[in-house]
C-alpha cells in the first residue's frame, strides 16, 4: 500500500490475527468496519490463497456490504492489485442464495427459483389472514376486549385486527423457520390435547403461505437461510467444497445474527477453520423485527477456544457524550431497579482516543449534553424541537443534525411540523418519505372520488388535491379552500359534473365569488371528465392518466410511476381484489403505516455529510451505524422506553386485546415449550407476561444507548407525555437527568 494505515493498539491486535477463531467486542465509532476491511486486505495479500479460494466477508445489510466492497477495492488498488479477486463480500441472505444455487434440487427447488420481496410476502399473508378471520371468526373475535361498544368493536375488527393478526402470523412463521421446525412436526405437536388453538390457526396460514410460494416457484428471505443450512447438512461434498473456497470468514455486525445464520457460518468454518466475528451486543436493536439474538455473540466470545479482543477506543463523540453512554452502561449493570434486565448492556466501556490519533474526539462544548427534564405534551415537544433546531442551525449552519424518535408516526409528525416552520428537513431515512406518502394519499383521494362520484365531500377533497400546488401561495390557497367548501355543500354533484336542466356552474356566475373560482371549477370539471372516460383502463394505467393533469415535480412523478407499478403487482397477485381494497393499500402508504421495498428511500450508501444544514428525521432504529454533529433524542418516555415497571403500557400489548395479552409472546413461549418437550426436555407451561416485557425493556435500553452514541458534538434528550397524556419520563432518562442536572 502507498501508506501504511495508522493503527490503535486494539486495532493492531486484530491485525495480528493469523488463523483460528476470534471474537471482537466493538464500541460505537471504534472503526470496526475499517479495521475488518484492513484485515481482509491483509489476508488477501498474505494468506497464500489458491486460485479458487476467497476471503469471505459477511455482513448484515446491502449498504454495509457495499461499504466493505468499496473499502477493500480501494486498498487493493492502492497496492497495485486488481480489485474483485481473492475475496467475496455478501450479506447473510446473499451468502445463503449462493449456497442454494450450488444445489437447489437438494431442497426441491429448480434452477430458476425466484425470491419474493417483503411487499409480495405481505400480500400473500394478508389474504390468508382475512380468510382465517372469516373461517375462525368466533374464536378470533373472542380474543378481543369487551370494553368496546359494538360499533367500535366492528371498526377494530375491520381496520386494526387484520393488521395485528398479519404481524402475528408473519413473526411466528419467521421464528418457526429459524428454529428449523417443519410443518409435519407442527402437525404432530398440535394434534395433542391442550395445545394453543391460536397456533393451529396460524399453522393453517403458514401452510397456505408455503403453498402460495410453491405455486410461484419462489422462496422468501427466511426460506433462504433454512434452505441454505439444509443444503449444507444434506451434501457433505458441497460443504467441503465451500470450506475450501472460503478458508477465512470475517463476519461483521455479529450481534444481529440468528441461530440459523450463525449455524450456516459455523458449518462453513468447520472444526479447524478460521472465523473472525465482530459486533456490539449493546447495539442489538432488531430482536423485535428479526430472529436476531445478541446472546449468541456473547456466548461465542466467552468460549475457551475463541480469542477475545475488545475494540474500545472511539473518536466519534465528545468526551461528555462518551461519559454519558458509559454511565448508562454502569447504571444498567449495577443499579437498574429491574434486576432481571441488568444484563441489557455490557462492557467494554467506550474509551476516548489518545493525543495524536487520526480521529481525535470533538472538544466538549457548554451544550454537549442537554437533558430537558420538563414535562411536555407531544405538541409542546414539537414546539420545543422547532425552536431548538432553528437556534442550532443559525449558530451551526454547516453542521449535520438528526432528530430521532421511536415510532414512524411520530417521525412523520416531527417532519411535518418542522416543514411548516420553514426548516429544511430530509425524511430520507423515514419508513416512507413525505413525497411518497403525499403522492399516495393524493392518488387515493382522487380515485375514491371517481369511484364514488355522488359523494360531495370526496369531490371537494379531490378538488383540493388537484390544486394542492397552490398551498405555498396563501391568497390562491384561500380561493381553493373557499371553492372546495362550495363543492362540499352540493346536494347533487351531477348538477356540477354532468348538468342537464339544472347547471349549478351557471348559477355560480351570479354569486359573489373569489376571483379565479370559476376558472378553477371549469378546469377541474374538464379533468374529471377525462378521468371518467379513462376508467375503462386498468387501474394502474388510470393512475398515470390522472398524473398527467396534476402539477408534479420530478420526485412526485417518479413516485406516481412506482405507485402505478405497485398497483399492477397488487392486482396480478390478488385478482379477486376490489378497487376499494387497492385504495386501502394506498391509504396505508399515505399514513406511513406500512413499508414497501418498492418505496425504499435510503440509498445504499447514505452519508449524513451530504445533508449539512438540513435536519434528518428518523427512528432510532434507522440511525444505527450513522453519526451527526447534533442529535435530538426525543420522546424518551416510559412507553417508548419501558423498564419493566408495573402499570406501564407496552406497544405489543394492544388495548383491543382482552386483558392486554401479548398473544405473540404467548405463541413463542408455547412453541418453545413444545420443541423442548419433544426433544426430551421439560418446560413449564405457565407463561409469564413479565418475561416478554423484560425482553422489550432490554432492547429499548440498547436503543436508548444507540441514540446517545449517534451524537458527535452535542446531544439533547427530551420526553413527552404521549398520545394519551399519561406517560412519564423513562427510567434511563430519569437517571441521566439526575446525573447531568443534579436534580
Amino acid at each position: 500500500m502507498d501508506a501504511k494505515p495508522r493503527l490503535r493498539p486494539s486495532q493492531q491486535e486484530i491485525m495480528n490475527y493469523r488463523s483460528g477463531l476470534m471474537g471482537i467486542s466493538a464500541v460505537p465509532g471504534s472503526g470496526k468496519t475499517w479495521t475488518l476491511s484492513n484485515l481482509a486486505v491483509k489476508l488477501i495479500l498474505t494468506a497464500d490463497l489458491d486460485p479458487d479460494q476467497e476471503i469471505l466477508v459477511v455482513t448484515f445489510s446491502n449498504s454495509a456490504a457495499d461499504n466493505f466492497s468499496n473499502r477493500i477495492g480501494e486498498q487493493l488498488r492502492a497496492s497495485g492489485l486488481i480489485e474483485g479477486f481473492g475475496y467475496r463480500v455478501r450479506t447473510l441472505h446473499g451468502l445463503a442464495t449462493d449456497i442454494i444455487h450450488e444445489r437447489p434440487e437438494l431442497v426441491g427447488l429448480s434452477n430458476e427459483f425466484s425470491i419474493i420481496d417483503e411487499a409480495e410476502s405481505n400480500e400473500i399473508l394478508k389474504d390468508l389472514v382475512d380468510q382465517a378471520l372469516e373461517n375462525h371468526y368466533d374464536f378470533l373475535t373472542s380474543l378481543l376486549s369487551e370494553d368496546y361498544d359494538e360499533k367500535s368493536l366492528q371498526n377494530i375488527i375491520k381496520n386494526k385486527y387484520p393488521d395485528y393478526l398479519l404481524k402475528l402470523a408473519k413473526n411466528w412463521i419467521k421464528t418457526v423457520k429459524d428454529k428449523q421446525i417443519t410443518i409435519t412436526q407442527l402437525d404432530e405437536w398440535l394434534s395433542e390435547p391442550d395445545t394453543n388453538p391460536l397456533m393451529s390457526i396460524i399453522l393453517e396460514i403458514y401452510r397456505g403461505y408455503q403453498a402460495a410460494l410453491n405455486y410461484r416457484g419462489a422462496i422468501d428471505f427466511d426460506d433462504m437461510i433454512r434452505y441454505a443450512l439444509e443444503c449444507l447438512r444434506l451434501d457433505g461434498d458441497l460443504t467441503r467444497l465451500l470450506r475450501h473456497r472460503w478458508p477465512y470468514i470475517l463476519e461483521d455486525e455479529s450481534q444481529d445474527s440468528s441461530k440459523s445464520q450463525q449455524e450456516i457460518l459455523a458449518t462453513l468454518v468447520g472444526e479447524d477453520g478460521n472465523w473472525v466475528r465482530v459486533g456490539d451486543p449493546n447495539q442489538a436493536i432488531y430482536e423485535s423485527f428479526t430472529t436476531a439474538d445478541p446472546n449468541l455473540l456473547k456466548a461465542f466470545v466467552a468460549r475457551e477456544d475463541v480469542r477475545s479482543v475488545d475494540l474500545p477506543v472511539s473518536g466519534r463523540s465528545a468526551s461528555a457524550i462518551i461519559n454519558l453512554a458509559n454511565a448508562m452502561i454502569d447504571w444498567v449493570q449495577t443499579s437498574h431497579p429491574n434486576f432481571a434486565i441488568r444484563d441489557a448492556l455490557s462492557e467494554p466501556f467506550i474509551q476516548p482516543t489518545l493525543p495524536g490519533d487520526p480521529q481525535e474526539n470533538p472538544e466538549n462544548r457548554p451544550d454537549s449534553i442537554v437533558i430537558l427534564n420538563r414535562m411536555m405534551t407531544s405538541d409542546q415537544e414539537l414546539v420545543f424541537l422547532g425552536r431548538e433546531v432553528k437556534a442550532w442551525l443559525q449558530d451551526n449552519p454547516d453542521s449535520t443534525v438528526a432528530i430521532l424518535t421511536f415510532l414512524n408516526e411520530r417521525a412523520a409528525d416531527i417532519s411535518g411540523y418542522l416543514k411548516k416552520q420553514q426548516i429544511e428537513v430530509s425524511d430520507v431515512l423515514m419508513r416512507i418519505s413525505e413525497t411518497t406518502r403525499f403522492s399516495a394519499g393524493a392518488i387515493a383521494l382522487i380515485l375514491k372520488s371517481l369511484f364514488d362520484p355522488l359523494h360531495s365531500v370526496h369531490l371537494a377533497r379531490c378538488f383540493e388535491v388537484f390544486y394542492r400546488h397552490y398551498q405555498d401561495d396563501p391568497d390562491l390557497w384561500l380561493v381553493v379552500k373557499s371553492t372546495s367548501q362550495l363543492i362540499k355543500q352540493l346536494e347533487n354533484t351531477e348538477d356540477y359534473l354532468y348538468p342537464l336542466d339544472n347547471d349549478w356552474f351557471e348559477e355560480l356566475e351570479t354569486e359573489d365569488l373569489y376571483q379565479n373560482s370559476l376558472e378553477m371549477l371549469a378546469a377541474f370539471r374538464q379533468a374529471i371528465h377525462r378521468w371518467h372516460a379513462a376508467r375503462i383502463l386498468p387501474l394502474d394505467q388510470l393512475v398515470l392518466v390522472i398524473a398527467q393533469d396534476l402539477v408534479l415535480d420530478n420526485a412526485e412523478l417518479a413516485v406516481v410511476h412506482k405507485i402505478s407499478g405497485f398497483i399492477k403487482t397488487l392486482l396480478e397477485n390478488n385478482p379477486h381484489w376490489s378497487e376499494m381494497q387497492v385504495l386501502d393499500e394506498l391509504a396505508s402508504i399515505s399514513k406511513n403505516s406500512r413499508g414497501f421495498a418498492t418505496f425504499s428511500n435510503m440509498g445504499a450508501n447514505f452519508d449524513p455529510n451530504n445533508f449539512r444544514g438540513k435536519v434528518i428525521v428518523a427512528t432510532a432504529h434507522k440511525s444505527k451505524g450513522l453519526e451527526w454533529d447534533k442529535v435530538f433524542l426525543t420522546s424518551a418516555n416510559n412507553y417508548d422506553y419501558p423498564g419493566g415497571e408495573p402499570n406501564e403500557s407496552y406497544f405489543s400489548e394492544k388495548r383491543f386485546i382482552a386483558d392486554r395479552r401479548n398473544l405473540e409472546a404467548e405463541l413463542f413461549y408455547d412453541l418453545e415449550a413444545m420443541q423442548i418437550e419433544h426433544a426430551g426436555g421439560l418446560m413449564l407451561r405457565s407463561y409469564d407476561k413479565q418475561n416478554s416485557r423484560d425482553d422489550v425493556a432490554r432492547e429499548r435500553l440498547r436503543l436508548f444507548y444507540v441514540g446517545i452514541t449517534r451524537a458527535k458534538k452535542s446531544l439533547t434528550i427530551s420526553w413527552n407525555t404521549g398520545t394519551f397524556n399519561n406517560q412519564r419520563a423513562s427510567l434511563p432518562f430519569q437517571y441521566l437527568s439526575r446525573l447531568v442536572n443534579n436534580d
